[in-house]
């Protein structure tokens, strides 16, 4: 389990604000250093030589791995993600830092970003958009068969934050949602499975499966051709369809491909891949079922995540707890 600081003893402020080392690649890391900077705190891009005893506070996204070996005194660990995997895969986490807690985001604007991308997608197949704009290309005026929502369960695997989000908007709309986790979840409308033995009822009733899972050891690879074969064959959509918007190593391309060929899938929307950028030659670019967006379903906006890094600085020096900690022991 995740193992809370030695925090300032209550009442006694540092009078130095702890040093923060920003290593987030392929993010604007001018416009993270100038939000982290707002209070006053000293920020970094590189430690000071090979050993930096000064660096309290990692802020990390895509590092390379041996970075963390350099800082003996570092504090807290902070994901400028909503996934952990790229922290959770470096052994120095579980060797030279296992004591040192790793913090989440959770902030309202990811949740919402996420939200907006799960409706847009599951409105998409719902709607036969891709159809529409296939016979749109070739000037044809046809109507296509419209059920209502009531009419199709949205099944969600990933029950936490982002997935709750998600099934509260589509509840709204008048979707039936199902959901899956790997522990319990209760979610008021939602109608939950548990486990292995409640894997396969929930994708026998399942239209359009949406994937928010972390990336654990026990997650990667998990959509699979298997997974894909148990969904909902005679739904009121003409076949299942696929959303991933969590961690491209969740799914299997190859099967998606397979399943998309074979039938057994109707289409899919990726936001994730399993080599990102996607490479070039990936049938999945040219391909008329998939629809593709470039992991920016729900991008990490520094005006909203570091202020709660901030908030959560402070809090330590005050000799109060963290919140959002990863469970080492689950990854996530």
């Amino acid at each position: 389990m995740s193992t809370q600081p030695s925090a300032v003893p209550s009442g006694t402020l540092k009078s130095v604000k702890g040093r923060v080392l920003l290593t987030a690649h392929g993010m604007n890391a001018d416009h993270w250093r100038r939000m982290l900077s707002q209070d006053g705190r000293n920020v970094v891009l590189e430690p000071s030589g090979e050993v930096d005893p000064t660096i309290d506070y990692a802020v990390l996204w895509r590092y390379p791995h041996g970075l963390l070996r350099r800082l003996p005194n570092l504090k807290i660990i902070f994901s400028a993600g909503a996934g952990v995997d790229h922290i959770m895969s470096d052994p120095d986490v579980h060797d030279l830092h296992a004591n040192v807690p790793i913090v989440r985001v959770v902030a309202p604007n990811l949740t919402q970003h996420m939200a907006e991308y799960v409706v847009w997608r599951v409105m998409d197949h719902h709607r036969q958009g891709i159809a529409y704009r296939q016979l749109q290309a070739q000037s044809v005026w046809e109507s296509l068969s419209q059920p209502t929502a009531s009419e199709v369960t949205v099944g969600i695997m990933g029950l936490g934050a982002l997935g709750r989000a998600a099934a509260e908007k589509l509840l709204a709309i008048g979707f039936r949602v199902a959901g899956w986790s790997r522990t319990p979840r209760d979610v008021p409308g939602v109608e939950s499975y548990t486990g292995e033995d409640g894997l396969t009822p929930f994708l026998n009733r399942t239209d359009i499966l949406v994937i928010l899972l972390p990336l654990t050891p026990a997650t990667e690879g998990m959509v699979n051709y298997s997974v894909l074969a148990r969904l909902r064959q005679n739904g009121p959509l003409g076949g299942p369809c696929l959303i991933n918007a969590s961690r491209g190593r969740v799914h299997r391309e190859a099967d998606i491909l397979r399943a998309l060929d074979e039938g057994i899938l109707k289409e899919a929307s990726l936001d994730v891949f399993e080599r990102e950028p996607l490479p070039e030659e990936s049938p999945i670019w040219q391909h008329p079922r998939i629809v593709v967006t470039p992991h920016e379903a729900a991008a990490s906006d520094p005006d909203h995540l570091a202020p709660l890094m901030l908030t959560q600085m402070e809090a330590y020096e005050r000799g109060e707890p963290l919140s959002n900690l990863v469970d080492r022991e689950r990854g996530y």
